[in-house]
């Protein structure tokens, strides 16, 4: 049995790919480096994370991206003995422009290198990258149009121009003939998203409609010919929860079809599960993945009789989720970055942590501010539940108050929490409480305890409980009593999509994880010896 989502927290517009009887499911990272994450699952039930493969300045450079930018709609097939990966860099958020640059790397496995990337166009994001039966590549992107009131959070639809096909040349890695405008999509509009896949002479068109909040949807069409004209589904849509407010699975939409080797058929979606009451998805948008059938009238519907997603489909031969441990706990030996963790937009990690330094412990090199769009140094794991216990501790001895280290319960540079050890003029070395609660646009910081409290010489640990929409901070020194309980209770709740701005003025997720700046530009170090995930 299927239980959605299958990939929990942060884990949007899954692209997914069968190569025998294996499965992949690549999803998109947005401003988080490596670029693209990459799951793996030979039931389509229990997937873990193999590889991210964007991993080199020459594939992926986001410093100076605003947040919500960077890698998406990642596009992952196979075809001619190698992977095909598709992506977008977007490098504009605000304002008319998205400044979208369109690639595509290759490599003969998922875990192995990949290629240098090829630079496709620039006319528009989510592109999609189509092997015909003939030998032909075609390529999909949205178009965007900038002449039109769209700005960040307010999406309009004549802005999404409809949906762009041209032939890509795998010889001169480049495009070729024609640029046709092949789907203008519904009246629920901003079309984007595009997918195509051929079954019995027709090519269809899955894609996604309505904006990624509450009103999304997998819209489906179809064409004998590749270019069009493309006829709507009788249905329109797929798959969406746009009418069905006490659905479990909300914001359903973008995804892709899937035919398995004994001949069953999937769907995925991204999909969000708000908590009450404000309905916000404090972990984001999700991966599920929906069973279809194929009917005599030549197209594909749920299997359910809707096009409400469920939490729970059936499986591939009987599989079931393998249960995971509520504790996941890091150390940090072995000289390298647990897999679960990513940081921000630099491909030059280096300069921001390494694991060498001092065998077993995380070292941040404190540089630009909590928040700063070029150089920080946080390093995160996603939240993954609506409850959680997360816990550290810092070695940190800070000769100004320029120089913080700590955790945080993050989401962009708008929307976060953080508990600190920092230096004050009158206390000395404290740990402080710092919060930005959706303070668009300026980003505003308010500290709830003041000027901190004042701790002992030694080592810090510090922690966190998240209780859906309430966040409580704690401290101890280590060795020297108990936890104690610190300022009041935060509203984790706007650590989320429709936190602060509100829906569609940012679409990542939260993550939990260390960090440290310096603004005095001396990069103070700060290490971290473990750091514990638990599931409440």
């Amino acid at each position: 049995m299927i239980r959605n989502p299958i990939l929990p927290g942060f884990n949007p517009d899954p692209s997914i790919c069968c190569v025998g009887e294996d499965y992949y499911i690549a999803t998109s990272t947005f401003e988080w480096y490596p670029g693209v994450q990459i799951h793996y699952s030979r039931d389509l039930v229990n997937w873990t994370l193999v590889r991210r493969p964007l991993e080199r300045a020459s594939q992926l450079d986001m410093r100076g991206e605003p947040d919500s930018c960077g890698i998406w709609a990642p596009c992952l097939s196979y075809a001619d003995g190698q992977f095909w990966l598709v992506y977008t860099d977007v490098k504009r958020y605000d304002g008319n422009f998205k400044d979208a640059h369109n690639y595509i790397v290759t490599s003969p496995t998922i875990e192995g290198e990949w290629s240098e990337p090829s630079y496709v166009n620039s006319s528009g994001f989510d592109p999609s990258l189509f092997h015909d039966e003939d030998g032909r590549k075609w390529f999909v992107n949205m178009q965007w149009n900038q002449r039109t009131e769209s700005y960040g959070g307010s999406p309009k639809t004549p802005a999404f121009d409809g949906i762009l096909l041209q032939e890509w040349d795998a010889a001169t890695k480049s495009l070729k003939g024609p640029i046709k405008n092949i789907f203008a999509g519904t009246e629920l509009g901003l079309v984007e998203g595009p997918h195509l896949f051929k079954r019995n002479g027709w090519y269809y068109l899955t894609t996604a409609e309505g904006g990624t909040g509450y009103d999304h949807a997998v819209t489906m069409a179809r064409s004998r010919n590749i270019d069009g004209p493309y006829e709507l589904h009788p249905n329109k849509h797929l798959i969406t929860s746009k009418d069905r407010p006490d659905a479990a699975l909300q914001r359903a939409g973008h995804g892709q079809y899937v035919e398995t080797p004994d001949g069953q058929f999937y769907h995925t979606h991204l999909s969000g599960r708000p908590l009450p009451p404000h309905r916000r998805c404090t972990l984001g948008r999700e991966t599920s993945l929906q069973k279809c059938v194929w009917k005599e009238d030549g197209w594909l519907y749920l299997e359910n009789g809707t096009t409400v997603p469920d939490i729970e489909v059936p499986g591939l031969n009987g599989a079931e989720p393998i249960e995971k441990p509520r504790r996941s706990g890091y150390n940090f030996d072995g000289g390298k970055l647990p897999a679960d963790f990513q940081w921000l937009r630099t491909p030059q990690p280096e300069r921001i942590f390494n694991l060498t330094d001092r065998s077993g412990h995380l070292r941040l090199f404190a540089r630009e501010s909590i928040g700063s769009w070029f150089e920080q140094a946080l390093v995160a794991r996603r939240q993954e539940h609506h409850s959680f216990r997360a816990e550290t501790v810092v070695e940190f001895q800070p000769d100004t108050y320029q120089q913080v280290a700590g955790l945080t319960h993050y989401y962009n540079r708008f929307k976060l929490h953080a508990i600190a050890v920092t230096l004050h003029e009158k206390l000395g070395r404290c740990v402080t409480i710092m919060t930005c609660a959706g303070d668009y646009p300026n980003g505003r910081l308010t500290f709830p305890i003041d000027g901190g409290v004042a701790v002992p010489d030694g080592r810090i640990q510090l922690a966190m409980e998240v209780y859906d929409n309430d966040l409580q901070f704690f401290w101890q020194a280590e060795g020297m009593g108990a936890w104690q309980a610190i300022g009041p209770v935060l509203d984790a709740g706007v650590i989320s999509d429709e936190g602060g701005r509100g829906e569609h003025g940012s679409f990542t997720g939260a993550f939990v994880g260390m960090f440290a700046f310096d603004t005095s530009g001396r990069a103070k170090t700060a290490d971290f010896d473990w750091f514990n995930y638990d599931e409440l």
